[in-house]
């Protein structure tokens, strides 16, 4: 029987690659794994859970490549994205079949995060989430906000750096999170769980105006996991309203879309909450400026009426009348209004202005 040692195999192996197979072929996978060593760059490349295999990106390569896509697509190689790369197949006795990177074409991925944030704006679409936070009704003043950050971003120290220079009261409770990469919708998620989580404690007294989710700036690319389906669901169907200032000035998130505001950056958060703030000031000092001119006004018609009554009543005093020369007559201490009601021998009283005299009527005439 004829046989090989396992060397003269792979090397058979090796040949048979080398006739039948191109020099290298574009490859379109996903990036399951990626480390840097030494310079070179490893990845394990998958295609759903039916095909997987290793890759390797040498040095002198990898720092060439990984330039231009950061330049073309504003973020580096990770994990989590799909990418075309042009490949050289590569055969070794003792580590197998692997793949080497030589070159990778940057608008593939860039095209693949546009097509899944359409995907996710269709199926938010027809599930009837797109504008379900509008529903929401804001509160009139937002004082008490949870906000979604990163602990350590500058723009959450903007955030809160711009509050506090605005004087007025308000009350801001960090709970952290992942804002970027694979890990990011899940991590932001857990932490809109919290929040409600919170508010509902019964020992809890605290709760929330609204929830604030922020970052600061980043690449298109960088951004692509506010993109995401399930936390933007999540999101719109959240029972407080949403704010958010993910902090790029270029393009628009789909959790941007579904949020009931939408700001560019974490310090326009902040200032669109401020100027909410100052609108209900000048709003009750245009309210306290009616109420006291309409006070004014009603203690100058209740003045004149007093006064009106008191020139009223200064007309009707008796000693006003007798001083004019008039008199009143009283019967039992009664007016006498008509001389029908006086008989002889009826004693009477005149009241004049400096004092009364008392008579008998001896006769009258009617």
């Amino acid at each position: 029987m004829a046989s090989l040692t396992l060397t003269e195999l792979c090397t058979l192996i090796g040949e048979a690659l080398d006739e039948s197979l191109a020099p290298s072929y574009w490859v379109r996978a996903e990036i399951s794994s990626l480390s840097v060593k030494g310079g070179h760059m490893y990845l394990d490349l998958v295609d759903g859970k039916t095909a997987k295999m290793r890759a390797t990106c040498w040095a002198g390569t990898r720092e060439m490549l990984s330039a231009y896509f950061e330049s073309e697509t504003g973020q580096t190689l990770q994990a989590g994205m799909s990418v075309l790369v042009e490949t050289e197949i590569q055969w070794h006795p003792v580590y197998g079949l692997s793949l080497s990177i030589v070159n990778i074409d940057p608008s593939y991925t860039l095209g693949e995060v546009a097509r899944l944030r359409q995907q996710t704006i269709a199926a938010l679409q027809t599930d009837g989430l797109l504008e379900a936070q509008q529903l929401l009704p804001l509160p009139t003043l937002i004082r008490r906000l949870a906000v979604v950050s990163s602990p350590s971003a500058a723009g959450y120290e903007d955030f809160k750096h711009q509050l506090a220079r605005s004087g007025y009261a308000f009350e801001t409770t960090l709970f952290g999170a992942t804002m970027q990469g694979p890990s990011a919708p899940a991590s932001v998620i857990a932490a809109l769980e919290e929040i409600v989580n919170l508010k509902y404690q019964i020992s809890n007294l605290k709760s929330f105006d609204a929830v604030v989710i922020i970052r600061g700036g980043g690449a298109v690319s960088d951004l692509s996991c506010f993109d995401d389906y399930t936390l933007c669901a999540y999101c719109a169907q959240y029972e407080l309203p949403i704010l958010s200032g993910i902090g790029h000035t270029r393009d628009v998130s789909v959790l941007d879309m579904v949020a009931h505001e939408a700001l560019k950056t974490p310090t326009a958060v902040a200032e669109w909450l401020i100027h909410r703030m100052d609108t209900q000031k000048e709003r009750l000092e245009t309210l306290r400026t009616r109420l006291l001119r309409t006070a004014e006004r009603q203690i100058l018609i209740r003045r004149h009426r007093v006064e009106m009554l008191e020139q009223r009543l200064a007309a009707c005093n008796p000693e006003r009348i007798y001083r004019m020369g008039y008199s009143l007559l009283t019967k039992d201490d009664r007016p006498v209004r008509s001389v029908a009601s006086l008989r002889p021998g009826d004693i009477v009283t005149t009241h004049l202005a400096d004092g009364a005299v008392q008579s008998s009527i001896i006769n009258h005439k009617s």
